[in-house]
């Protein structure tokens, strides 16, 4: 090594950094670690709590929160299980949920992914349909005035119910001895999640079908089942099924339960029976009776008609006694006026041939044509001397009045205003009215100069005086009489 070569060295007693095998984890890193062990340790959670803050986002998701009397837990419904609920979910209800804890790692909190939903308890099924009922009752859909009238005779009635066990049974064997008609039962599951869907698509279906088609459409609709708990009877307090039922065109009869069981249709509903039987005879009449009540009017109709033939019998009795014994003898009076009428007709009418015809001579005798011709003479006589008297005048007359004629036509077409002198023209207004005056002309107005050969187009500026005010016209002079000792023809 040269002498001016330099090598630095550090010191000789500094130690070497030793090797950390605790190393640093990222925010993110620590974070989906807690949600892998949160999913992993409970997969499978049931609570129990009080819903709070529910938030139905625009996505269809539904989020929440759960709570006790000490502690809270955000919960998350995604939009495919959010139909599928048992009951759903509401601010202030107690509910048992089933899902799994998991964690948000974007605000460090965990939450729990709800898969099932059902009521605590009845106490929370009742609050829930109070709050619905309600609601319900505020748009009017309980009003008795919106609820259709029962049809006294139904030829055929629509059943909604489960086909098997003794409600569908009961109904048939009820309506089958009361009024014998057409039923038409559409099956349906009456418990569970899947009821509601079923008898809502029932009712459409009903309401769907038209007059005269292959299926006939039903006069009336029952909707049935048996008595049950209120779990059991919970799916008929769906609001989708309310509604429906409500909008139903056919009327509907609640028979859902006993007579203690009370569900949300029963209060939408046209009628509601205590029992699938009570819906048969509600919606039925009792055809014996139909033909006891028939068959009495019938009775009191003949005697009715028995009592009115006697009363007129008895009247036509009564007024006979007053009557001659034979008809003939009603009839021997008028029959001899008429004779007697008819004999003297002849005569009457020669007397009156006799006096018009002495009346016709003495009008012919004032109507002579002498008399005619005497008043055609006198006439004649007069028109002769009136002829004779104004013949030399009246040629100079026609002639002098003919020449007046003349000078007022020329004097007439020099006025026309329609055709101008030259050197003269009118003013128009845009339209081809004519403006006679200065004060019906404004400033910037156009108008149009109408000349003897011709029009142009021109517009006012506004500028200049008024123009002196008119002289009035001299009096015309008064027309010379005529000369005296002339008389005049017209």
């Amino acid at each position: 090594m040269s002498d001016d070569s330099y090598v630095f060295e550090g010191p000789a007693d500094e130690p070497a950094a030793p090797r950390d095998n605790n190393p640093p984890l990222s925010i993110s890193e620590l974070s989906f670690a807690l949600k892998r062990t949160l999913e992993d340790r409970f997969g499978h959670v049931r609570l129990r709590g009080e819903i709070s803050k529910v938030n139905r986002h625009a996505s269809g998701h539904v989020y929440l929160t759960l709570k006790d009397d000490k502690a809270c837990i955000d919960g998350v419904v995604w939009k495919g299980q959010a139909r599928g609920l048992g009951v759903q979910p509401e601010t202030g209800l107690e509910v048992i949920v089933t899902g799994k804890i998991t964690s948000y790692p974007a605000r460090s909190s965990y939450q729990i992914v709800i898969e099932t939903m059902e009521p605590a308890g009845a106490g929370a099924l009742l609050a829930q349909l109070e709050r619905l009922k309600v609601r319900l009752q505020g748009e009017g859909l309980f009003d008795p005035a919106r609820k259709k009238p029962i049809p006294t005779f139904p030829a055929v009635i629509g059943v909604i119910t489960s086909p098997t066990g003794a409600v569908i049974r009961d109904i048939l064997h009820r309506i089958a001895e009361r009024w014998p008609c057409r039923v038409i039962v559409w099956p349906v599951v009456v418990q569970g999640e899947a009821a509601c869907g079923q008898v809502s698509n029932a009712i459409r279906g009903f309401d769907a079908l038209t007059t005269g088609g292959p299926i006939p459409r039903p006069d009336l609709l029952i909707v049935a089942r048996g008595g049950g708990s209120v779990e059991d009877l919970w799916c008929f307090n769906d609001e989708g099924l309310a509604r429906t039922v409500a909008a139903a065109r056919i009327p509907i009869i609640s028979a859902v339960g006993h007579e203690t069981d009370t569900t949300l249709i029963d209060f939408v509903s046209d009628r509601r029976a205590p029992t699938p039987t009570g819906a048969a005879e509600i919606a039925t009449p009792v055809l014996a009776d139909l033909r006891a009540t028939v068959l009495d009017l019938d009775r009191r109709l003949v005697r009715a008609g028995g009592r009115l033939i006697e009363e007129r019998r008895t009247r036509l009795s009564s007024v006979a006694r007053g009557l001659p014994v034979r008809p003939e003898d009603l009839l021997a009076l008028p029959r001899q006026r008429l004779d007697l009428a008819g004999s003297r007709l002849g005569s009457a009418l020669h007397r009156n041939v006799a006096v018009h015809e002495r009346q016709l001579i003495t009008v012919a005798g004032r109507l002579s044509p002498a008399v005619l011709d005497r008043a055609l003479e006198r006439r004649r006589d007069r028109l002769g001397a009136t002829t004779a008297r104004f013949a030399p005048t009246l040629p100079r007359r026609l002639e002098r009045d003919g020449d007046r004629l003349a000078a007022l036509a020329r004097a007439l077409a020099t006025l026309d205003p329609k055709r101008p002198k030259p050197g003269f023209a009118r003013v128009e207004s845009e339209d081809g009215v004519m403006i006679a005056a200065a004060a019906a002309l404004q400033p910037g107005q156009a108008v149009r100069l109408v000349f003897d050969d011709g029009a142009r187009g021109a517009r006012i500026d506004g500028e200049g005086e008024a123009p002196p005010p008119r002289p009035k016209p001299a009096a015309a002079p008064r027309a010379k009489a005529p000369p005296p000792g002339q008389g005049d023809l017209f």
